[in-house]
């Protein structure tokens, strides 16, 4: 398993730096830095502080998904789905939790709200053409290769 250094700084003195919660997990926690607990009512969106900012290494890019015990038991997860950190950035992070549930949910200071991915990442470089090469599958898409 490869490591990077990846530099973190507190945006916040109370912040909480991410941790991988096993030897071998691919995502790194992150957690809310809140002065009091937000409620999320049902299909709303909340932007949530981590209080963290990083710089990531060029030709790399900090994705953010869901943690599996909160969208899968919760019904939260990123509204975007997946948040993309690029190597530029060194503002805070901030995760955006939509509840897909029909219940009230609650986050609490300190809880772990999403992962962040260490990624490397192609950058294309686009060619304008009046063809593109053929293919079996041509331009069948949403669901034609299913039954």
């Amino acid at each position: 398993m490869q490591k990077l250094n990846i530099k973190v700084k507190k945006i916040d003195e109370k912040a909480i730096v991410p941790t991988y919660g096993t030897e071998f997990a691919a995502g790194a926690d992150l957690y809310a830095l809140l002065d009091d607990s937000v409620e999320i009512a049902p299909h709303e969106t909340k932007k949530i502080s981590t209080g963290v900012a990083f710089e990531i290494p060029e030709g790399l890019v900090g994705l953010v998904y869901a943690r599996s015990s909160l969208g899968c038991k919760q019904g939260l997860a990123p509204a975007n789905k997946v948040g993309v950190i690029d190597s530029d950035y060194r503002g805070e992070v901030m995760v955006f939790l939509h509840n897909h549930s029909n219940e009230t949910k609650t986050i609490k200071n300190g809880e772990r709200i999403a992962q962040i991915v260490f990624t490397p990442y192609i950058k294309g470089e686009f060619e304008l053409v009046d063809n593109l090469e053929e293919s079996d599958r041509g331009a069948n898409g949403f669901g034609s290769t299913g039954k």
